[in-house]
């Protein structure tokens, strides 16, 4: 199971930190998802070899429009391995699943986005992992708590309808607010999840990644091989 994390200077921790509580909590790795604009400073393979967990390098975009989404995608997708848009508004959230580019919609139901049965079958058809955040669940209290289990249990409903693939996590900012596999599979049950699909929402970090890996490796193995879902990248 992986889990994807903010690491220094868009959190309070640093990769290496992050990754050796995620070891003992039972992860076997973490995709640093740092905002475009906070980019993290770390070797991925220095830290797996001294943490014992696959350290991958993904990247989390957040822009203002669609317009700007597409060009940050475009720069980064033959870049990073995990790529995320940061959702929040519907023009975000539909432009991400409707990209076969993006790897994961993240956060689509913060601020004034929502997710509809529409939106549910494009990121079906694209490919695209619809991210069930519990970090508000998880941090928040009140009323805010209350609205976040509201939208992850209307998220829940949508997604397992249209049968859409997704993600689960914590969103952790710092290692302290890392959670175990089972902690999260409690929050879990109280949104509607049996404890086998938040497992299977941890475990899809890590098939993004080695199916992104193995794209790649099909490029250089093969000279002019097709490459499939992002054929079109630089």
């Amino acid at each position: 199971m992986y889990e994807a994390v903010h690491a220094r200077p868009d959190g309070d921790a640093t990769v290496s930190r992050l990754a050796r509580t995620a070891a003992d909590l039972g992860y076997d790795g973490v995709v640093v998802r740092n905002h475009s604009d906070a980019k993290a400073d770390y070797d991925p393979e220095t830290v797996a070899e001294s943490t014992g967990v696959d350290v991958v390098d993904g990247i989390e975009i957040r822009a203002d429009d669609p317009q700007q989404a597409s060009g940050a995608v475009g720069n980064y997708r033959g870049k990073r391995t995990v790529v995320a848009v940061d959702g929040g508004t519907n023009a975000l959230n539909r432009f991400a699943v409707e990209q076969e580019r993006v790897d994961v919609l993240a956060h689509p139901m913060a601020g004034d986005g929502d997710v509809n049965h529409v939106l549910a079958n494009a990121a079906r058809e694209n490919g695209v992992r619809i991210e069930f955040d519990l970090s508000r669940v998880l941090r928040a209290t009140g009323g805010r708590r209350v609205q976040a289990l509201q939208a992850l249990r209307k998220l829940r409903e949508i997604v397992d309808h249209c049968d859409a693939p997704f993600v689960v996590s914590a969103d952790a900012r710092s290692h302290l607010q890392l959670r175990a596999p089972r902690e999260l599979q409690a929050v879990g049950e109280v949104i509607g999840f049996e404890p086998e699909a938040i497992e299977a929402g941890l475990r899809e970090w890590g098939k993004i990644a080695e199916r992104t890996r193995e794209i790649r490796s099909e490029t250089f193995i093969e000279p002019g091989v097709e490459r499939g879902r992002y054929e079109e990248d630089s």
